[in-house]
């Protein structure tokens, strides 16, 4: 097996991120945010944070409808279309077509951040993965992906899927302290089932491409394990993805730039006590300056 390289400046370098051209915010990339639920409103906030902060120039926001007009009011850079709600506060199943009708006219789609899993994520799992886009996948939708893995992995394009341990758990069909034990393997065994690019998260995160190469990115800082971090992180490697960035690519500058902000942050503030708000202003300096 490929031994496992150092995620860090130098080797960003190796995979560079395409450049930018064009000044308009189409040639940007355009990308489209499915996420939130009632209980759970401000995931879909963070992700955009995260997508229009590394430089996406068109973002939507596909909400339920129940939060979908205060999305649009607190994300004013952001067309954000509400969608039909279930009982449970998350989508209603009868949306997910017109969902997926919409991330078909995007250059790029995160799906899952703060969404209900009920019995249209399962759905939305299997059709996004079959529509061929650049996809980063998280939370609820890792949950409802298992059914979906034959698409996953004859997908055009990998996806890119960011678990936890209780996820990847879910993913695998394992045990959580399994992961725990082996994150590395837990890893390369979810890139080959779904044929994706893995995160595998934690105090030190790997990085695992389709064919089973890896990266360790060994940076950071605690205070990034607060709530809404994850969804920022999500929101950053899609907004990658929309700028063109390959999905291996887009993800190992994700979990980087992530992961730098954070230390930054605790420099400016204190090892803890950030807000996973304040994730993504730290990041187009970084840009700037890798």
């Amino acid at each position: 097996m490929n031994k496992v390289r150092g995620l860090d400046a130098a080797e960003l370098k190796r995979n560079p991120l395409p450049q930018r051209e064009g000044g308009d915010k189409d040639s940007h990339g355009k990308i489209l945010i499915i996420a939130g639920s009632r209980d759970v409103p401000g995931a879909a906030l963070l992700a955009a944070y995260g997508a229009m902060r590394v430089g996406a120039g068109k973002l939507q926001i596909a909400a339920p409808d129940d939060i979908a007009v205060s999305l649009g009011i607190a994300m004013p850079e952001a067309m954000v279309v509400g969608f039909a709600n279930a009982s449970d506060g998350g989508f209603a199943r009868r949306a997910v077509k017109a969902m997926i009708d919409r991330a078909g006219c995007v250059d790029a789609v995160v799906a899952g951040p703060g969404m209900t899993g009920n019995s249209a994520t399962e759905k939305l799992a299997s059709e996004l993965v079959a529509l061929g886009k650049p996809l980063a996948l998280d939370a609820a939708l890792l949950h409802a992906l298992p059914p979906s893995d034959d698409e996953a992995r004859e997908a055009r394009i990998p996806p890119v899927l960011l678990p936890h341990s209780g996820e990847m758990a879910s993913l695998l069909g394992c045990d959580s302290a399994e992961v725990e034990h082996d994150p590395l393997g837990c890893g390369r065994a979810c890139a080959s089932r779904y044929g994706a690019a893995v995160l595998v998260k934690g105090v030190q995160s790997h990085v695992v491409a389709p064919d089973g190469r890896a990266w360790l990115y060994r940076g950071g800082c605690p205070g990034l394990g607060v709530s809404g971090s994850g969804d920022t992180l999500a929101g950053i490697v899609g907004g990658l993805l929309a700028r063109g960035a390959d999905p291996v690519i887009a993800l190992l500058w994700a979990v980087w730039l992530h992961g730098e902000a954070g230390a930054r942050l605790s420099e400016k503030v204190g090892a803890a006590g950030f807000l996973a708000r304040e994730i993504p202003g730290e990041v187009p300096a970084l840009l700037d300056g890798a």
